[in-house]
Parts: C-alpha cells; sequence; structure tokens
C-alpha cells in the first residue's frame, strides 16, 4: 500500500470529495483507510458505569478505500511511486515532481 499512518490525504470521489485530512488508520487487507473528519457516521452510545462512559451520540470515522483518496504534497495532491536508492532502500516518490516524501 502506497499510503501510510500520518499522511495529509485529499478525498476525491465520493460524498466528502474534496476534503482533507490525515490518515488515522491504515487497512492493507481490505485496501481502505480512516480519515480524520472524512466520511463520518453517527454512534448511538449507552452509558456504561457512573465515570467512565457517559454515553450519547458520538460522530465515528469510516473507512474509506484507498482508491477515492490521493497524497496530498506540497499542497497538490499527486500519485505515489516508489523508487529503489543506490544503497539498496525503498523510497516513496511523488510522481509529479519526483520529489521523495
Amino acid at each position: 500500500m502506497k499510503l501510510k499512518k500520518g499522511d495529509t490525504v485529499i478525498v476525491i470521489a465520493g460524498k466528502d470529495k474534496g476534503k482533507t485530512g490525515e490518515i488515522t488508520q491504515v487497512s492493507p487487507k481490505t485496501n481502505k483507510v480512516k480519515v480524520a473528519g472524512v466520511n463520518t457516521a453517527k454512534r448511538h452510545t449507552a452509558a456504561r458505569g457512573q465515570t467512565a462512559n457517559t454515553g450519547g451520540i458520538i460522530d465515528k470515522d469510516m473507512p474509506v478505500d484507498a482508491s477515492n483518496v490521493m497524497l496530498v504534497h506540497k499542497g497538490k495532491p499527486t500519485r505515489v511511486g516508489f523508487k529503489i536508492k543506490a544503497d539498496g532502500t525503498k523510497v516513496r516518490v511523488a510522481k509529479s515532481t519526483g520529489d521523495e516524501i
């Protein structure tokens, strides 16, 4: 998977198209990512105990398919590629500029 936790991405398809946020979770098996503030759902929770959880309605971020987000590099969305350096290390590269990420 070309995206990592902590990357800033922009949503390019779906109901939240145009929103940007930081990736909080990556699931390579299902090819999905969770982005902060994107694709939120309301979760109704009951109170558990007296002090731990007060309950109520909580906004919860739901996963988005990785193909619907694009990495933001230097303020612009870009595709991601890989490059192997001379010393054998594999690094991510922004396709638009050729810079290392």
